[in-house]
This record gives structure tokens, sequence and C-alpha cells, in this order.
């Protein structure tokens, strides 16, 4: 996983806290958590239960209640995380962290609005491997653990849908799957679909 570019130079005397994978992070008014390790979504969900992924966010990006208007709101451990609790009375330290959260998010937002479900997914694939991805032979191996039903949430689309577009993702030579990990592989043209 890559680390921001802007971890705060002067956060080294806060408190750090750990997590384990599936626990929620505490929602404060007055504090931010800055993550030092692991990985964490944001999220909300809608009358009818359904859950919408607001963002997936690793080292060094800033998480917190403050950031975000949606209510009912929730920041959950997709990893064992460790964070550095960070007052809001700091967050003129956290400028630049900041920017790079708002980027993220309008990666993510661009991805969420592709026409098509498989372009959708494969650019969500894309953006993991970029984001949380480490190099190998192959290409990049995502070993962010995702079940297909986070995945389907991640983009809106079904779990059967998710299963049947990786399956056909891997027969292409698209990604190659191993037991919780990815590897989007090196050297694959993108597929383009079109709508008429």
């Amino acid at each position: 996983m890559t680390a921001s570019p802007f971890l705060l130079p002067s956060s080294a005397h806060l408190k750090r806290r750990t997590f384990s994978r599936r626990s929620l992070l505490p929602l404060e008014q007055n504090y931010l958590w800055q993550i030092e390790t692991g990985v964490v979504r944001t999220l909300t969900w809608l009358e009818d239960g359904t859950t919408i992924t607001l963002g997936l966010w690793g080292p060094g990006d800033i998480v917190g209640r403050v950031l975000s208007k949606a209510d009912p709101y929730q920041i959950e451990c997709l990893t064992l995380v460790e964070v550095k609790v960070l007052p809001v009375s700091k967050c003129q330290e956290a400028t630049e962290s900041m920017i790079l959260h708002i980027q993220q998010f309008q990666e993510f937002i661009e991805i969420l609005h592709c026409k098509s479900v498989d372009a959708s997914l494969l650019r969500l694939l894309t953006w993991l491997a970029k984001r949380f991805g480490r190099e190998i032979e192959q290409g990049k191996q995502i070993d962010l653990r995702l079940t297909h039903q986070e995945i389907a949430e991640l983009i809106g689309a079904t779990r059967v849908t998710v299963t049947r577009l990786l399956n056909e993702f891997e027969k292409r030579g698209i990604i190659q799957r191993l037991p919780h990990r990815f590897i989007v592989l090196q050297e694959q043209q993108p597929f383009w679909h079109y709508e008429i």
C-alpha cells in the first residue's frame, strides 16, 4: 500500500489506537482519524437498507464524522487498522491531507458514474491496484480482502453480477484471482464498452 506524501509532520505526539478488521472507528465531532496502517471504508445506507460506500481510505488519509454530511455514517475497518487521533482544532496542520482526501473521493465518484457495470468494475479494480496494490511480476496485486458483496456495494451492482464479471475478467486475462486477493495483470488493454 502506498502511504500518502502528506503525513502530518508534527503528529508524533498524538494518541495512537489500533482497531481490528470489521470494527468501527468511533465517531467524534471534535476528532478526526489519521490512518497510519490499514484500510477503512466510509459508508452510509438508505431507508431500504441499501449500503452505499462513500470511499476507501488508507495510510496517510484522514477520515471522520466532520468530513461528511451523510446520516447515518460509519467508518468500518477492512483490515487491521492503526490510527492517530487528530483534534479538529489541529486541522490547519492537515490541509494537504484533506486536499488528497477530496481528490481521492472525486476519483471514486468517477468510478461510480460509469455507464456500464463492467466498465465500473474494471475501473474499480484498476483504482484499487493503483491505490492499495503492490507491484509483482504479473502486475499489481491487491491484498485487500473484499467480498463480492462489498465490491458490489462499491459500484452499485448485485453480488451475482460482480461474480459473473470477475469470472469473465479472469477468462479474458484481465485479472488473476488468488485466495483473498486479485492481481490486475500488466500489458492488458482495457476493453471499451459502447452503448448505441
